[in-house]
């Protein structure tokens, strides 16, 4: 179990979709740490907004390799969790965007 909530969650993944799926389906997608696990992460977010969490889903995306110059390198992994919320819930701080 992590600790720290500020560690488990990163930033919010602001796209179209994730505009569409907020508005529509009251669904938020944030980038968190890889080695969350969905308790974690739900008790983060409540905490943190004070939001009622219906649901978690995630989805861990594998970093691409790429070509820096003559080497080739890899970006890092990434873990991404669409958060359903309560009907009428809303995360004031990604209101208006």
């Amino acid at each position: 179990m992590m600790k720290d909530l500020y560690a488990i969650i990163r930033k919010p993944v602001i796209t179209e979709r994730t505009t569409y799926l907020k508005e529509k389906y009251n669904k938020i997608i944030f980038e968190v740490d890889v080695r969350a696990n969905k308790s974690d992460i739900k008790k983060a977010i409540e905490r943190l907004f004070n939001v009622a969490v219906i649901k978690v889903n995630t989805t861990n995306i594998n970093g691409k390799v790429k070509r820096f110059g003559r080497g080739f390198g890899k970006r890092s992994d990434r873990k991404k969790a669409i958060i359903t919320l309560k009907k009428g819930d809303k995360i004031g701080l990604l209101e208006g965007i």
